[in-house]
């Protein structure tokens, strides 16, 4: 079989369907060379962890030790581990729902109101963090504004983007219709925002939650100078041994214990999804299996 050039005529020059069989082909080297992409600057960081003794021109360390993990043990290690968990938790729970509200009022504004909308919640994106931290720092000490209360103020506003763009594309997709039938077979607001909107809008919900977590958990830069001191972090531990010599092991150690908590809740968010789109099997939505109860129960 041959493809049809413009004019209706048959070319040989390409038998259709090579270009569609060639699309999963692509789709699968980008995916490898994005996964290399990633992976390969992580080597050096895990072969530093483990080794004990690397000169140079070695290309990989003379021997290897396991000594510095031992500082993941350490309370004070465990403590900052907790503080950043809970400032990466905290920034999210507020940084989402906050993000899901401007998404919303930005689409229910016509014209330029929404997009005014949409370039103030994008502002700090374009705003240094450094000068956003040393502006609103004096406020905060004026205030005396307590120092974690302080962090997670400016960390949440440092979010917002992410937040909002998440939800500003779930919406670009949203079936209002389902929110139309539920309300049109008796169901209360209430009803339709347990059983409708939070359903279609989990995923988005899940990944704005994650970047939420992220600029928390990660932050140095508003830690550092907010914080002043009294809030301890593990970005804080790692900063610190790598501003002195000789402490690569320990620097590998403590950036890989900032970098694998995010990528194991990562896997543990994508997965799942990546495993159910694979299998290709139509699975039925919350909202429209409830929609279809609310449709037998009215007798439609």
């Amino acid at each position: 079989m041959t493809a049809l050039r413009p004019g209706g005529r048959p070319s040989p020059s390409m038998p259709v369907g090579i270009g569609v069989r060639g699309r999963p082909v692509l789709r699968t080297a980008f995916g490898v060379l994005l996964v290399f992409w990633i992976l390969v600057p992580l080597v050096p960081l895990v072969l530093w962890s483990v080794a004990g003794l690397w000169q140079v021109p070695a290309v990989l360390p003379g021997t290897y030790s396991l000594d510095a993990f031992a500082v993941l043990a350490v309370p004070g290690t465990l403590a900052a581990a907790l503080s950043s968990l809970l400032l990466g938790g905290t920034v999210a729970v507020i940084a989402t729902p906050l993000g899901l509200m401007g998404a919303l009022a930005a689409q229910a504004l016509p014209g330029r109101c929404g997009r005014a909308v949409d370039l103030i919640l994008l502002l700090p994106l374009a705003v240094p963090p450094f000068a956003l931290v040393m502006g609103a720092n004096i406020t905060l000490l004026r205030l005396h504004v307590p120092a974690f209360a302080g962090v997670v103020l400016l960390l949440v506003v440092v979010a917002l983007p992410y937040t909002t763009f998440m939800f500003r594309s779930a919406l670009a997709t949203y079936e209002q219709r389902f929110e139309d039938v539920a309300l049109t077979l008796g169901a209360d607001p209430r009803q339709v925002l347990r059983h409708v909107r939070a359903p279609l809008l989990s995923a988005a919900t899940v990944r704005a939650f994650f970047l939420a977590f992220l600029v928390g958990w990660g932050d140095y830069i508003t830690t550092l100078l907010v914080g002043g001191g009294q809030l301890t972090t593990l970005p804080m531990l790692l900063g610190s041994a790598a501003a002195s010599t000789g402490n690569e092991q320990l620097v590998a150690v403590l950036s890989l214990a900032v970098i694998i908590p995010p990528v194991l809740i990562l896997a543990a968010v994508a997965l799942p999804a990546t495993i159910r789109t694979r299998a290709r099997k139509p699975a039925r939505t919350p909202a429209g299996t409830w929609v279809r109860a609310l449709t037998r129960k009215a007798g439609l």
